[in-house]
Formats: C-alpha cells, sequence, structure tokens
C-alpha cells in the first residue's frame, strides 16, 4: 500500500484538517517538474508550503498534548481531596468512596485512549515529512532534508514530542494504580525476597520488535496489568529520567561479539551503564557483565553487577582501583549507613545482618574481579554506545516480572577517530540529546522499531500471565529470539570487522506490521466506550480477580530459597534444582497480585486448580497422548491462542527460543494457521493417490484373468493401508500442532519410501507372473487346432 493510501486510512475524521496534505504536496512537486525545470522560485514557494504543513501538525500536537496533561492535572487534585476525605472521615470500605475512585480511574482511561489516538496522528504525520522530503530531494536533486533537521527541527521539534507522550502514560499509570487500590498506595512488603535487592539476576527473556504506530497503544495495554516502574518517586517525573545508556566493551578482534553470537559457554557481555543526564548528583555507574551458561551457576546464564561512581571507573578498568577496594569501600558505606539502626538490634538479629553484609560484599567482590581480569586479559576496551528511552512495568518490589519497552534506539560509535588519544572510558561530546544531530552520519544508527523486553524469574516461580501471552501472540508485536541490541549496533556501526552478522538483520526491511487482530488492543465499543482487548475496565478487573483466585502459589518457600544465592552453596542449589524438576509436574503458574495494597498473610496466597472441564479437548487423540491429562492451554483463562513463546537463557541453537511447559516438556512457537491448511493440503494428497490405485485395482479385478484379478486385490490391501496410514499421519500431526508438543518430526521420512518400495514389489510380481506370457509357444497353445475345432461342432 503506498503511503498516500495508508494515511487516508488512517484520518481521524475529526482531526482531518490537521494533518499533513500529503497527495497536494506530491501533486504540486510533480506539476511543477513537469511543465518546467525545477527553479529556485519553485523550492522557496514548496519549503514554504511544506513549512506551513509542520507548523500546522506540530502546533496541534503541542494543544493536544497540553489538554491531556490538564486533564491528568484535574484527575490528580480530585484524587488528593478523594484520600483527605478518606482518611478524614474513615471512608475506608464504602461503596460511595469505591466508585468515586472508579469513576476517576474511567476518566483516565479516556485520557489514555485520547493519548493514543493523538500518538497515531503523530506518527503518521512525523512520517509523512519524511517521506516528503525524501522525494522531493529524489526528484529535485536538492537537499531540503539537511534544511529540515538544521533550521526547521530546531523550531518545531518533531523528534523530541514522542517522549512527551511517555512521560503522560506515566503519570496515567501512578494516577491508574491509586485509583484501582482506592488511595491505598503499594508497599514495598517483603521486596528483597521477590527479587528486589539483587547482584545476580537469573532471568528468562523474550523480545520482541514493536512498529512505532503501535508503541502508545502497547504501553496502554501493559499499564492496565503493571503500573509503571519509577525509580526515583520523590521528584516530579521527567524525560531525561527515562534515559539509558551504555558503553559496551570488546577488543580488536570482536572475541566478546562472536562468542555471544555463537552462544559459546562462557559467552560475555560487559557494559558500563546509567540513567538519566551524566551530573554531579547522579553518577552512579553499573558495571555489568552477563554471562551465558556461568560455570559457578550451573550452567545459567546470569547477569552481574555492582555500582561504582564515575571518577573511580577509569581506574577500574586500569585495575588501579581493585575489587578489595571495592569491596572495603562498601564494608565502610554499609557500616555507617546501618550504624543508627543497629543499636536497637538484638544479638541474633546483628549476626543475621552481618551475615548479608558479607555475603553481599562477596558477590561483589567476585563479579568486579571477573570483570578486570577480563578487560585486562582480553584487552577490552569502549566499542559502541546504546541509547534508548525506557518504560519499565513491573510491582513495587517485585522483579519476578519485568516489561520494559525501549524507544529511540540510538547505537554511536565509542572508539571513533575524533576519540584517539584519550584515555576516558566514554565520550563526552554527546550526552542524551536525541537525536543526537551533532554526531556524524557515519558513526551513529538509528533503529527504527521499539524493543519490548519480558524478563521473567522463573526460579521464583513466575510464568508467563495470560494477558502477557495474548499480548505478545497479537499484531501489535514481532518476537525476534536472541536479539541483542550490542550485536545488532555493532554489526552495522563495524560492519566490515565482524566475523559474522545476526540472523535478525534480513527482517530489518521487512514489513512487521500485520492486519489488526478482533478484540486486542485499543479499541471502542458501539456506544463509544473505551475497550481494551475488547473489555471494559470493570470487566478486566473482575478477570484479575478470577485469574488470581483459580491459580496456585507457592508460598514464600519459593522465594526463601532463591535468597542470597552464593558460590559457596552451589551443591544446595543442585539438589534444589533437582527436587523442583521432580515436583513440577504439580505446579501452576504463580500469578501477580494487582490488587495488593500491603496486607500479606498465609492464606492470601493458597489457590485451586481451575476448571478444566470448559476447555480440555475434546478428541480422543488429544486424551489418550496425554495420559488422560488436561492440555496446558486449558490452564489460560484467555483462549490459547498459543503458549509460552519467552526466551530461556539456558538452552543452545533454535531450542532456546522454547521454553518449558508446566510439565518439563517443550512448547513450540506460534503456529499460523497456514499449517493446519499444509497438514490437510497432504492428507487429501495421500486420498487421492490411494483413489487412483483403488481404480486401476477395480479395472483389473472386473475385466482382468485369474491373474489381473490376483494383482488387482493386492492393489486393494495396498490403497486400503496406505488410507488408514495416512489418516494416522494426520491426525497425529494435528494433535502435535494443537497441544504444542514436537515428539517426532512432522515430515513423513519412511511412509514415501514404504510406498516406493511396495510398489516395486508389486510390479515384479506382476512381470513374474507375466512371465509365461512373453513366450512365442503361449499363443500358439492358447489357439484352437482346427481338429480341435471341427470335434467341438460335432
Amino acid at each position: 500500500m503506498k503511503f498516500g493510501q495508508q494515511l487516508e486510512s488512517k484520518v481521524y475524521e475529526p482531526w482531518r484538517q490537521y494533518y499533513i496534505h500529503y497527495t497536494q504536496l506530491k501533486l504540486d512537486l510533480k506539476q511543477r517538474q513537469v511543465d518546467h525545470d525545477w527553479q529556485d522560485k519553485d523550492e522557496a514557494e514548496f519549503s514554504q508550503s511544506l513549512k506551513s504543513e509542520l507548523t500546522k501538525v506540530y502546533q496541534f500536537i503541542v494543544q493536544g498534548l497540553g489538554e491531556l496533561n490538564n486533564r491528568v492535572e484535574q484527575n490528580e487534585a480530585y484524587i488528593n481531596r478523594l484520600n483527605e476525605r478518606r482518611i478524614s472521615q474513615d471512608l475506608e470500605n464504602s461503596k460511595e468512596h469505591k466508585r468515586s475512585y472508579d469513576a476517576i480511574a474511567d476518566t483516565l482511561m479516556e485520557v489514555l485512549f485520547d493519548g493514543n489516538d493523538l500518538a497515531k496522528f503523530y506518527q503518521i504525520n512525523n512520517t509523512g515529512f519524511e517521506k516528503m522530503i525524501k522525494k522531493h530531494d529524489r526528484y529535485t536533486k536538492r537537499n531540503l532534508n539537511t534544511v529540515f533537521r538544521n533550521e526547521w527541527l530546531p523550531t518545531w521539534p518533531m523528534d523530541k514530542l514522542s517522549l512527551q507522550f511517555d512521560v503522560l502514560i506515566v503519570k496515567v499509570s501512578e494516577l491508574n494504580d491509586l485509583c484501582r487500590l482506592h488511595g491505598n498506595p503499594r508497599s514495598q512488603h517483603n521486596a528483597y525476597s521477590m527479587g528486589g535487592d539483587q547482584t545476580e539476576f537469573e532471568r528468562a527473556t523474550a523480545k520482541f520488535w514493536v512498529h512505532p504506530d503501535n508503541i502508545t497503544e502497547v504501553k496502554s495495554i501493559i499499564l492496565f496489568h503493571l503500573p509503571v516502574h519509577v525509580f526515583n518517586k520523590k521528584k516530579q517525573v521527567d524525560a531525561s529520567d527515562m534515559a539509558v545508556s551504555s558503553v559496551y566493551f570488546d577488543n580488536d578482534q570482536f572475541d566478546l561479539y562472536s562468542e555471544r553470537l555463537n552462544r559459546s559457554e562462557g559467552a560475555e557481555a560487559i557494559r558500563l551503564r546509567w540513567y538519566g543526564p551524566p551530573k554531579d548528583e547522579n553518577d552512579d555507574i553499573y558495571v555489568e557483565r552477563k554471562t551465558h551458561k556461568a560455570i559457578w551457576r550451573d550452567g545459567k546464564s546470569v547477569k552481574d553487577r555492582f555500582r561504582l561512581k564515575e571518577s573511580l571507573v577509569n581506574s577500574f578498568l586500569s585495575s588501579k582501583y581493585t575489587a578489595d577496594n571495592l569491596a572495603e569501600d562498601i564494608r565502610y558505606t554499609k557500616t555507617q549507613a546501618s550504624a543508627e539502626v543497629t543499636e536497637t538490634l538484638s544479638i541474633e538479629e546483628l549476626k543475621k545482618k552481618q551475615a548479608k553484609l558479607e555475603t553481599t560484599i562477596e558477590e561483589n567482590r567476585f563479579v568486579a574481579s571477573g570483570i578486570q581480569n577480563s578487560v585486562k586479559e582480553r584487552q577490552l576496551k569502549p566499542m559502541c554506545r546504546v541509547f534508548y528511552n525506557r518504560t519499565a512495568f513491573q510491582l513495587p518490589g517485585d522483579q519476578r516480572l519485568r516489561i520494559s519497552l525501549d524507544c529511540n534506539l540510538t547505537f554511536i560509535r565509542e572508539n571513533d577517530s575524533e576519540r584517539s588519544g584519550q584515555n576516558n572510558w566514554r565520550r563526552t561530546d554527546i550526552n542524551i540529546d536525541y537525536p543526537f544531530r551533532s554526531v556524524a552520519e557515519k558513526d551513529i544508527l538509528r533503529f527504527p522499531y521499539a524493543i519490548l523486553e519480558t524478563k521473567l524469574q522463573r526460579h521464583l516461580g513466575q510464568e508467563n500471565p495470560a494477558w502477557l501471552e495474548l499480548l505478545v501472540e497479537s499484531h501489535l508485536v514481532h518476537e525476534v529470539p536472541r536479539f541483542s541490541k550490542y550485536l545488532h549496533g555493532a554489526s552495522i556501526l563495524f560492519k566490515n570487522n565482524v566475523p559474522l552478522y545476526p540472523y535478525w538483520l534480513a527482517q530489518c526491511d521487512m514489513e512487521i506490521r500485520r492486519p489488526p487482530i478482533a478484540n486486542i488492543g485499543l479499541s471502542r465499543s458501539m456506544s463509544f466506550k473505551p475497550l481494551v482487548n475488547g473489555h471494559r475496565r470493570a470487566s478486566l478487573l473482575m478477570m484479575y480477580e478470577k485469574e488470581a483466585n483459580n491459580t496456585v502459589q507457592k508460598k514464600e518457600t519459593l522465594f526463601s530459597k532463591s535468597r542470597f544465592r552464593t558460590l559457596s552453596n552451589s551443591i544446595l542449589r543442585r539438589a534444589t534444582n533437582k527436587n523442583h524438576r521432580s515436583n513440577s509436574e504439580d505446579k501452576l503458574q504463580l500469578s501477580l497480585n494487582l490488587m495488593d495494597n500491603g496486607n500479606y498473610n498465609d492464606d492470601s496466597v493458597k489457590g485451586k486448580r481451575p476448571p478444566f472441564s470448559s476447555s480440555a479437548p475434546k478428541d480422543i487423540l488429544s486424551h489418550v497422548l496425554n495420559d488422560g491429562k488436561t492440555s496446558i492451554s486449558s490452564m489460560s483463562f484467555w483462549p490459547p491462542f498459543s503458549r509460552k513463546r519467552t526466551e530461556t537463557n539456558n538452552n543452545d541453537g533454535l531450542q532456546s527460543a522454547i521454553p518449558r511447559s508446566l510439565n518439563g516438556s517443550r512448547l513450540s512457537k506460534k503456529v499460523e494457521p497456514k499449517t493446519f491448511f499444509a497438514n490437510e493440503r497432504t492428507f487429501i494428497s495421500w486420498l487421492q493417490f490411494c483413489a487412483l490405485l483403488l481404480s486401476v485395482a477395480l479395472g483389473l479385478l472386473n475385466h482382468g484373468d485369474r491373474i489381473s484379478r490376483i494383482i488387482g486385490a493386492v492393489f486393494i490391501l495396498i490403497s486400503s493401508v496406505l488410507s488408514f496410514y495416512a489418516l494416522g499421519r494426520f491426525q497425529y500431526r494435528s494433535w502435535q500442532l494443537r497441544t504444542n508438543k514436537r515428539i517426532t518430526r512432522y515430515d513423513d521420512i519412511w511412509g514415501p519410501t514404504v510406498l516406493c518400495v511396495i510398489l516395486v514389489i508389486a510390479l515384479v510380481v506382476n512381470f513374474y507372473l507375466r512371465l509365461e506370457s512373453l513366450s512365442p509357444d503361449y499363443h500358439d497353445i492358447s489357439k484352437p487346432t482346427p481338429g480341435t475345432k471341427l470335434l467341438e461342432e460335432d
């Protein structure tokens, strides 16, 4: 579809006059070239028309964002008054009090939907300006693109408006979360046991590309299930708070790149990361290392990190600031911070606190020592900077399920020629000013899509919630297993130096958008009421409660086993994992309590198995092959489009994108409908051959001699056996596709081979029986003699 048709199909009628007049501009551009050669007068008039369109669109978006922010502030004021009234009049459990919060939540939902409409308006118009300028430069051989970026965008910064939508979503998320809990703030009770303060992260991840047209819609859907994670709630949310910058290290041979791409055992990725703009009050640098199949973690992939002040980074990389120095600084800082608290603790509590501190220090020492050794021995240096604006979704203090959406993804060469002779660990000529117009085009790469990443801590018992399954199987995202930001950036910026290229480069130019699926995403009812996945807000809340009540939750022993895992308890951990696998058939997914207001007790984590009768497989084949058990897909409250698509870091090859199911078997990726049709076509092809063979057999039986009837009977037997064999293969493949259990190969290796052998044998037998008829005497014997004929007449 051409862009003009695409623009026309996406026009929101009440705003039609504010869209870019793309068709008129294109016709004007072509008409001027048909009449005469392109002149300076034409350039000035066309530029003025395009500038007027840019001004109109930009002012409309800014005005719309202002109105949306005003509506959010009004709702925030209403919530504050409700909270004051709730506290003063003790209206905690009154129905009127809850209805007031629900009414505000409905209003916020309207704001979010209007914001999504405005974001789509922004995206389609921004694309229109880029395409029109490219078309102009291609037809006229002039460079309007430079004028657009250097003169127009600083005045009308269209490329920076996307951050304002992110800030709006964060504000709506905070207020929506308060309304969901009826004014009660979320607590961080037992945050550490939920994975809140960890040096090591053991996660199963899945990564997806999100087209810019769908970014706001995806964020809005996640927002209704998980709140936006705000790192610093003491200050007002700003666009700069979402900036994440990472400097990746490698050597001139790109050894780390090659090992990560080949998924070699022990492959490392070392980076230095900081959040927001670098400044005096924000000088924390996170030194991180990702290890694939770490030996000290029993072959599990893990991410380690520790925090360092920016002033110490260069000394750390040169080994002047050692791991022992880091351990001493951590011990001193922690001791000073807890000096006042320790006075009120008992002796047992002090011992536990000291043991906890020593464990943390040893973990940091181990990580720092390993990174320093890698930097020194492998001669690592800064190679590539990765920048993006991140929106993270997570329950406060609970890292079992974390979802992040990274926009404005940009890759910058860190070892450019201007840095030669500098000893600093990062470039100082760039900050977080996206889109980094000051950087030379040869040193920068702007990724066209956003990156959606789901992170689950399966060792804490977390599985994909049903709503997340529905999202990742929808048309809004495009799965790219094992996608790596560093591998992608290095493969483009250093394409002449890297030995291999990742597989997903071929997908960068393809269209990842798919036709919309009904009742998936944001929509409106016939009465223009906002709907999320085809349901209203109240209906969604009822589903959350039903899903939470119908899932089994493990008690806090699941979390206590994961606290402070150190190197010394690896043997115990292996035994625990072995026991955990033996009992995995009885474990269902651990749900997230979205209605948490800080009240925890043992009874609240108990659940019951959901009723399987409504969605259990009805066919006999599934029942037999499942040993009478219910299919995994029947455990989900949502329709089972397909099951787990989460990438597990613990496995090699193509199987790494296929996680384990609850009973230990692997679940395949999404099965397209055309796969079932292909299976059916294969079955029909077998039946066509059987029908042809049967027709030949019937002809031989009805019109042949004794030998022909024998061969016909053999062909009928072969045709009957093949028909039943084809039916069995068809049913077995269908069962594998429906249940996502790939026990055997989908293609048939032995069937065609055996068929060919049987047909050859039948032809050889036929030839053997007819061999006598080839002799000349056979036809002479069969003719009657004259004497015989006379005797017969007498």
